[in-house]
């Protein structure tokens, strides 16, 4: 199955109370699940990778096997090109979570967008930030 992965990330304060979003659509464009979910306190790309883990999670669960990631994280989506080095340690660990997940769907692309072409996954971190009372 083909979908699309949306995901997001953000924290008030950098770090700060953190919290991620994802959305998962089929390739037609229906919701196939979708999840946001404060973390306490972290940075921005502790989100955005915890965003992604998460969002390979469900695809991986929900028998995707052909995957393209959408993200306004820049940093991440080069990160897991190979574009840019991981050089920060926490990043490493996420960044090597993450690429075992995605080996569980399949074939996994990443673009990266700007924040508005995002917004129900940014709609999500900020629900979970202001449900979690930040």
């Amino acid at each position: 199955m083909r979908a699309r992965l949306y995901t997001d990330g953000g924290a008030r304060g950098n770090p700060g109370p953190a919290a991620y979003g994802y959305v998962l659509e089929d390739e037609d464009g229906s919701l196939l699940a979708a999840h946001g979910e404060a973390i306490g306190v972290a940075t921005n790309n502790v989100a955005e990778y915890a965003a992604l883990i998460a969002g390979l999670e469900k695809a991986a669960e929900l028998g995707v096997d052909e995957l393209e990631v959408v993200s306004d994280s820049e940093l991440m989506v080069r990160q897991m090109t190979g574009v840019y080095k991981v050089k920060n340690e926490a990043l490493r660990e996420l960044w090597e979570r993450a690429g075992r997940h995605a080996r569980r769907v399949g074939t996994v692309t990443y673009r990266a967008v700007r924040r508005e072409h995002n917004e129900l996954a940014d709609r999500l971190v900020n629900e979970a930030l202001d449900a979690a009372g930040h």
